[in-house]
């Protein structure tokens, strides 16, 4: 089974409130959205937005220029019949976010929540940051979430990567400058506790 097929049926026999990244609201990563841009004309992309309610919360907000990428089309169709008529405003994308074409200095933030730990070998990861160096407008802010020190070594039958703000730094390269960095415990819906580490970084 490829990442896709994989992706896929995690999607197809889960309900989107019982995987475990799951949480109602992404208040940290709006949080720090929030504290990068309050430009609501900003073109935010979530990366591996999915399911994710990121998206309802940011049109609510106000914000008018989305991008929503995924690799799972199941994924991101459950997202366009919950936003209804809204879906029309936001730019979809199905890809695999190491490989995906986006246009060059597009976006002002770059939001990343539990898609970098998956990449677990060092060419994914130099790939996903060259598209990121790339597609990411001069002086752009990335946040981004991740398994932290203590998170789980595996996910959704996957080995991930974990990180802290040391090594999540030198993963993102000279390029990037940290601002920000948090540690939250993430409870998943059957109960288990997650570490996350957040970062923001500011493209130089």
């Amino acid at each position: 089974m490829d990442s896709k097929e994989h992706w896929e049926e995690v999607y197809r026999s889960k309900a989107p409130d019982a995987v475990s990244w799951y949480r109602p609201h992404l208040d940290t990563s709006l949080r720090m959205i929030s504290e990068v841009t309050l430009d609501l004309s900003a073109n935010i992309i979530d990366v591996g937005g999915g399911e994710s309610t990121l998206v309802d919360d940011l049109v609510e907000r106000g914000y008018r220029n989305l991008t929503v990428l995924d690799m799972s089309a199941l994924a991101l169709d459950t997202t366009k019949r919950r936003l209804g008529v809204t879906a029309s405003h936001i730019v979809w994308i199905e890809s695999d976010i190491t490989t995906a074409q986006l246009p060059a200095h597009r976006y002002d933030v770059w939001h990343d929540r539990a898609v970098f730990h998956f990449l677990t070998e060092s060419s994914q990861r130099d790939a996903y940051v060259h598209l990121l160096s790339k597609a990411l407008r001069p002086h752009g802010h990335v946040v981004i979430g991740t398994f932290g020190p203590a998170g789980p070594a595996r996910c959704s039958g996957l080995s991930v990567m974990r990180y802290n703000a040391d090594s999540l730094s030198a993963e993102m390269g000279a390029g990037f400058e940290l601002s920000t960095a948090t540690l939250e415990d993430h409870r998943t819906p059957a109960g288990a506790t997650q570490q996350f580490l957040y970062c923001c970084f500011r493209k130089l």
